[in-house]
């Protein structure tokens, strides 16, 4: 008797269980009341490792014991949590739409150091209750190793990794999450998420192997038809990280503003990439992008009307807020321990530098902080030239002993060194169309290509450069001049190798250069003629970060100077010519761009 009432009660409880899904299904999926619903959408993007509210070193002009403090994810967790306490957690949607596990030393150590315990970063977007982070090319760039892993750890706390246009190989089925859905403000909302779709282009198949990238026209419209018909959501949000673009469909890795531009039955459309904060919006759709670096917080509001079951208006407003909220203290204490271990490694001791050392240099000329790039390149690679642009914008690491934060101020990023086959022409073309986008000839007032305009993303006021520095390359290995009177295709001279050989335009060079170039960043090579498409028949070697390059050499010589890094006959010499005309107009340049 007891084991068939034990057989009843199981069979009954069964079928409640039943019932009780079918019931939720079935309210998900039943008319609206009548009445009006707010829904808030918070968006952040390109955290770039901002997650922590202060550096690791003290400012080295002043000796002050202060740590310096920066916006972060501390402080945008104090403007969500008022937020949400205003209008109602219930009412509020949090997302991030990538690039949030490189660009400072916390991801570095959480990425490839501390790696036995859950990511760091799944634990703080946990606890900051994000409802979902969008993969972003940076992410990627870490490897499969880490975002597999920070993939694992968000969904363990039920955080969808989104990328709906990232597609494997083997079952053309998306690698990623494409999207989620939640509940909030009595409404079903369904969260879409991509990545961008110029990935291939710049990272080595390595880090994305198994994969390829589609482009989001119009695989999202597809999802967005497929999806709705489907859930039946009464709102829709893409999450993408791709850059706001121009809208005229010819950037593949700015894609927003097409996207804006086509897609039907999206109600916000977020992007991310290119750092640049904007929002818009029209009768169905609303655009938010915060810009980076924890500078804003976008937020998006959709008011819906409904009658007789059907919505009858939707009202949108947007605005991006400033980030001038005071970080949160709770959040700050739950994670001093992981700021803690962060800090011991930044300031781990790796060498000497006799003098200091100013990354802006390097858009005057030679300076000793490309010298570095490129000695490291042609030393720990053989190979006869090397290629090499400044990653590091504005920056000054002080003469004395050098730690491991320097490092990530002397290269910011996850470059792989690569050594690839050019001809001589094709260096010689290379050439040419970096330094016209570096000057100007037809300008009396200028020789930097510069314009008087804002870049947040350098904190640059009133004067900025036209084009992005980090495409700004020189060569190391030969000795060359860069006319300033000439026009495009005629500026280059290239005289001899370092060694005094001569250059013959028609001969096989090994050159090293970064595997972002490589892969066709920046489109320095595919002006100058070579197919990144087919650039694994032309890489002769692959070599580990140039950040962990420069702290194995640092290992071997233990002393950065002027002269050990700007040896000539390894590394070469260059000039703008006229020399003396050419250093006055730069100067003038320069205290317009940093003064």
């Amino acid at each position: 008797m007891k084991k068939n009432r034990c057989f009843k009660s199981v069979a009954i409880l069964a079928t409640l269980l039943v019932l009780g899904s079918l019931y939720l299904s079935c309210s998900r999926c039943a008319p609206l009341a009548d009445g009006e619903y707010t829904l808030h959408l918070l968006s952040t993007n390109d955290i770039h490792g901002h997650w922590f509210d202060s550096l690791y070193v003290t400012p080295a002009d002043d000796g002050s014991a202060t740590l310096q403090t920066r916006r972060s994810l501390f402080s945008i967790n104090t403007f969500v949590k008022n937020f949400r306490d205003s209008v109602g957690e219930e009412n509020v949607i949090l997302v991030d739409a990538g690039d949030c596990l490189q660009g400072d030393n916390a991801p570095y150590f959480f990425n490839y150091i501390d790696t036995v315990d859950s990511h760091l970063f799944a634990k703080m977007v946990d606890y900051m209750k994000y409802d979902a982070v969008i993969v972003g090319n940076h992410d990627i760039e870490t490897g499969h190793p880490v975002y597999d892993k920070v993939k694992k750890d968000l969904d363990e706390r039920g955080i969808p990794f989104l990328a709906g246009n990232a597609i494997r190989k083997d079952n053309k089925r998306p690698y990623f999450q494409t999207y989620t859905i939640v509940e909030r403000a009595g409404l079903k909302v369904a969260i879409l998420g991509y990545t961008n779709a110029n990935i291939k282009a710049w990272l080595s198949e390595e880090l994305w192997s198994g994969m390829t990238f589609e482009s989001l026209i119009p695989i999202v419209q597809n999802d967005i038809d497929r999806i709705a018909k489907k859930e039946k959501p009464n709102i829709l949000i893409v999450v993408v990280h791709s850059g706001t673009g121009e809208g005229d469909g010819t950037q593949l890795e700015n894609q927003g503003l097409d996207l804006y531009n086509t897609l039907t039955g999206a109600d916000f459309l977020v992007c991310s990439h290119n750092h640049r904060a904007y929002i818009a919006q029209n009768e169905t759709i609303a655009f938010l992008n915060s810009g980076s670096h924890a500078r804003n917080i976008a937020h998006g509001e959709i008011t819906i009307k409904i009658k007789d079951g059907k919505v009858i208006s939707k009202v949108f407003k947007t605005e991006l807020i400033e980030n001038t909220f005071e970080p949160d203290t709770a959040m700050r204490s739950a994670f001093q321990k992981d700021f803690e271990k962060v800090k011991a490694f930044t300031l781990t001791p790796v060498g000497e530098l006799t003098t200091d050392l100013y990354t802006r240099d390097a858009f005057k000329g030679m300076s000793p902080y490309i010298n570095l790039v490129h000695t490291l390149g042609l030393t720990e690679t053989g190979a006869e030239l090397s290629i090499a642009a400044p990653l590091s914008y504005n920056k000054k690491i002080s003469a004395g002993q050098l730690v491991f934060n320097d490092l990530f101020t002397l290269y910011p990023y996850e470059n792989q060194l690569f050594v690839i086959k050019m001809s001589g022409e094709e260096i010689k073309n290379y050439l040419e169309y970096s330094y016209d986008g570096w000057i100007v000839t037809d300008n009396p007032s200028h020789l930097l290509k510069i314009h008087p305009q804002d870049d947040l993303r350098y904190s640059q006021h009133k004067w900025s450069f036209v084009n992005r520095s980090y495409n700004f390359d020189s060569a190391a290995g030969i000795n060359y001049t860069v006319d300033i009177h000439k026009p495009f295709g005629e500026r280059v001279t290239i005289l001899s190798m370092a060694s005094g050989e001569s250059f013959d335009p028609n001969k096989i060079y090994t050159v090293a250069i970064t595997s972002y170039r490589a892969s066709g960043g920046g489109g320095l090579l595919e002006n100058a003629g070579v197919d990144t498409e087919q650039i694994d028949e032309r890489i002769v070697a692959r070599y580990p970060e140039y950040r962990e390059i420069l702290y194995q050499y640092l290992k071997k010589h233990e002393v950065l100077s002027p002269e050990s890094i700007g040896d000539k006959n390894l590394i070469g010499e260059w000039h703008f010519v006229p020399q003396k005309e050419a250093e006055r107009r730069i100067a003038d340049d320069m205290k317009l761009l940093f003064d």
